[in-house]
């Protein structure tokens, strides 16, 4: 199967995405955007998940109606999103799933109005611990079958 070089790619689906987490973040629908926009919520689904690029003099548009520059669109974009594959190290697609989530976005938003710093950290850990049991959990089942 060949690759589409018209099709989108990992920067179009970046770019989804940072639209998606604006939207989120603004809690706008995907129906008012696309009002907004003079699209229907459909075409804004498509740009979100990438499915459509997104072409200059809307993006243009799409900054001002989320209240952002063009550049917020690209941000956290690198050179090794454009290549197949994501380096051994790299946390990018994780991040990206997270704020694809609901909750994630919501849970981003919930500790980002946290100031306290230890109790951030106490947060962070409780996440970990309970992570890590589920993960232990999970193991367990496996070595049942």
């Amino acid at each position: 199967m060949s690759v589409n070089p018209r099709g989108p790619n990992a920067v179009d689906r970046h770019v989804g995405s940072r639209i998606r987490l604006r939207r989120q973040l603004l809690n706008m629908s995907q129906e008012k955007l696309g009002d907004e926009l003079g699209v229907t919520f459909q075409q804004v689904q498509k740009y979100e998940r990438g499915t459509n690029r997104v072409g200059a003099g809307r993006l243009w548009l799409m900054g001002r109606v989320l209240d952002v520059p063009v550049s917020f669109f690209y941000e956290g974009v690198s050179e090794s999103m454009t290549q197949p594959g994501f380096s051994e190290g790299d946390q990018t697609p994780i991040v990206d799933d997270f704020i694809q989530s609901a909750d994630g976005v919501a849970l981003a938003q919930a500790f980002a109005r946290i100031k306290d710093g230890k109790v951030r950290r106490r947060i962070l850990e409780l996440v970990r611990t309970l992570a890590a049991e589920e993960a232990e959990a999970a193991a367990a089942e496996t070595a049942e079958v």
